[in-house]
């Protein structure tokens, strides 16, 4: 063979092939809340840094989510998109020259619109206007299929537009997308995970909206008692700290009582007592990227802290990062996700076992005398993060010297008393036997097993002196 017929090779990926492996890895949910972030990153191009001091920055800012089996939608009121940026939002990554914008946004990587689009549909259309600027962007199927050309065209757009915003519609939905968007059971699960995810965010005055309804939000709160005669309060274990630009807050508490050891077994107690919101969050410039993880990637499990269970149910703890660089920020490109590479994140993560640790044992301590434990939190407000921030100004933080330095506030938690005369009375029953008692004490047939049981108890007790 003559060496001089080999030449140019072509291996350049095709976009179907680039397209399919950019969605993968992400779901369906998680594709929408990229663009929820989208939105926020717009927003904070818009505003005054100074505003963003405020206590509800975001007030009057939104984003509509309209969603049916034929089209997916969202608009704002964010801003826009200049065209200055237009290299960045359209193209298939962030180009090297870009550098950070000074911001606390979340975009690192430049895929989160894209990626999004794609996950959903195969046809979009991008309208947005900043400005005197306005114009819009089409993705067609016919573009996605062609192994050829990567240029998008821009045609001018609706310059009468109200306000300042972007408005992206997805068509051709994928068939399984269709079938999604079908089922109440998607809203539902959608609309859980912004009030979850976006509760801090539309706590500070931005508001989303899911087919016309508006989402409440569900903060995380701790209890936070207030200065007293005695020295042993209730309140969360603080930390603070920066790194490289990066602030960090770690706050770990109780969110509920401590459950007795009746409550823990009890298969009924879920009424009371919710899982779901137990375990760590963390939050990256106000955007959730893991929400009450309760494994060894925040902290259980290792280093003397013990493994999740249910007898650690009221126990919840957040950790807030914050940087005007994202890309210091310990995420994943999902951006719903830790980067477990981050050196950040594993010194944090050291604080937020030893704060974990101090409340696994009080709950260890006082799960045997639940009703004892639940009158210590009688009356005790909760506070959410950022009432928490605004209070931890007047607690006495000690320097921390070792390790991730920085300072910390660790209160000194009430302890059991060492003397006991009370014994644990447990026995079972069958169901119906349960809920006939509880007909005959209450007046109707709900009441848990270990209620039931107790006021039973009581009343022959009270009846035998």
């Amino acid at each position: 063979m003559n060496n001089n017929t080999f030449g140019h090779i072509d291996a350049s990926p095709t976009k179907s092939f680039f397209v399919e492996m950019l969605t993968r890895d992400i779901t369906l949910e998680d594709a929408i809340l990229d663009l929820l972030d989208n939105c926020l990153d717009g927003l904070l191009r818009t505003l005054d840094p100074m505003r963003l001091k405020n206590k509800t920055p975001y007030k009057g800012f939104r984003a509509d989510i309209t969603i049916d089996k034929d089209t997916f939608a969202i608009s704002d009121n964010c801003g826009g998109i200049p065209w200055s940026l237009h290299d960045y939002a359209f193209r298939m990554g962030r180009p090297k020259k870009r550098i950070s914008e000074g911001l606390p946004t979340v975009g690192a990587y430049g895929i989160g619109m894209k990626r999004a689009i794609f996950k959903i549909g195969r046809a979009s259309l991008i309208q947005t206007k900043h400005k005197e600027q306005a114009y819009e962007i089409e993705i067609s199927t016919e573009w996605i299929e062609q192994s050829e050309g990567w240029d998008l065209e821009a045609v001018p757009g609706n310059q009468s537009r109200a306000e300042d915003g972007t408005t992206l519609i997805v068509g051709t939905l994928h068939k399984a997308v269709s079938k999604e968007f079908e089922k109440v059971a998607f809203i539902e699960g959608l609309n859980k995970k912004i009030e979850s995810h976006y509760a801090l965010i539309i706590e500070k005055g931005f508001t989303v909206l899911i087919n016309g309804a508006a989402v409440v939000p569900k903060p995380i709160s701790f209890y936070f008692q207030k200065e007293e005669k005695s020295k042993q309060l209730i309140r969360p274990y603080l930390f603070e700290t920066e790194v490289d630009g990066v602030s960090v807050f770690v706050s770990v508490g109780l969110r509920e009582p401590v459950p007795s050891e009746e409550e823990v077994s009890d298969e009924q107690q879920e009424i009371h007592y919710s899982k779901d919101l137990a375990g760590w969050t963390v939050i990256c410039n106000d955007r959730v990227v893991l929400y009450c993880n309760k494994d060894e990637e925040t902290g259980w499990g290792e280093a003397g802290v013990p493994k999740y269970h249910n007898q650690f149910i009221a126990v919840s703890g957040i950790v807030e990062f914050t940087a005007n660089d994202a890309s210091k920020l310990p995420t994943t490109t999902t951006k719903r996700g830790i980067e477990h590479s981050s050196s950040l994140y594993a010194q944090v993560k050291n604080r937020m076992r030893e704060g974990l640790k101090l409340f696994t044992d009080y709950t260890n301590d006082w799960k045997s005398r639940g009703p004892e434990a639940k009158l210590q939190l009688k009356d005790t407000p909760r506070l959410t993060l950022a009432e928490i921030k605004t209070s931890s100004a007047d607690l006495k933080f000690t320097q921390v010297r070792t390790g991730l330095k920085g300072k910390q506030y660790k209160p000194s938690l009430p302890s059991p008393a060492t003397v006991r005369t009370e014994v644990r009375v447990s026995f079972t029953a069958e169901r119906n036997e349960v809920e006939q008692v509880s007909e005959f004490l209450f007046g109707d047939e709900y009441r848990s097993p270990s209620e039931v049981g107790s006021a039973a108890f009581y009343r022959v007790y009270s009846e035998s002196e």
